[in-house]
């Protein structure tokens, strides 16, 4: 799997103009999810938590857009940085603060992007890769009708614009699956 393996198609993580979010959930909202990566000779398995205590306002979310689109990776990561906390990723005892939580109503539901300017874990990936700009945690989840989740989680990542929308560059060689305990409204 490439280290740029990720191309978002849907304006989320760092959408460039797209329409407006809509909250369906109220918050704080608190889930906990199992999350698995599973490579050909290894399977991790590990409990995360998310607290997520608000959405980010919408002209903070223009700001670090903004910032990716017209100023690259390490201006988006300086007014990303500057954000207030809207919440929490925890795994075991590292904990990382979210400043970026957009959520999306489409077709199947409701998306939900989350961000952290700091990384939660390094996993796998070659030794002598250099783990220097992998600043990112993002998670994204999909609701479905009945409130079930499931999602995806990078724990060092980084991001970057490109024609066809923000391309993910994940630290680790396989993608962490994340599927929410229990039912939400």
């Amino acid at each position: 799997m490439s280290a740029l393996h990720c191309v978002l198609s849907i304006a989320g993580i760092i959408a460039y103009g797209a329409g407006s979010a809509r909250a369906t959930s109220e918050y704080p909202l608190t889930l906990v999810a199992d999350a698995r990566a599973k490579t050909s000779t290894t399977t991790v398995n590990s409990q995360v938590t998310i607290r997520v205590d608000r959405l980010m306002e919408e002209n903070r979310r223009m700001r670090v857009t903004d910032a990716l689109k017209y100023s690259g990776y390490a201006n988006f990561l300086s007014a990303l940085r500057a954000l207030p906390a809207v919440g929490t990723i925890e795994l075991a005892t590292r904990k990382v603060e979210l400043r970026y939580a957009h959520e999306q109503q489409d077709d199947t539901g409701r998306r939900l992007v989350l961000v952290a300017d700091r990384p939660l874990f390094f996993l796998g990936g070659d030794p002598r890769k250099a783990r220097a700009g992998y600043e990112l945690t993002i998670v994204e989840l999909r609701f479905d009708a009945r409130g079930g989740a499931t999602g995806t989680m990078a724990g060092a990542a980084r991001v970057k614009p490109s024609p066809d929308g923000i391309v993910l560059d994940d630290y680790a060689d396989v993608t962490v699956q994340l599927v929410v305990r229990g039912d939400r409204p």
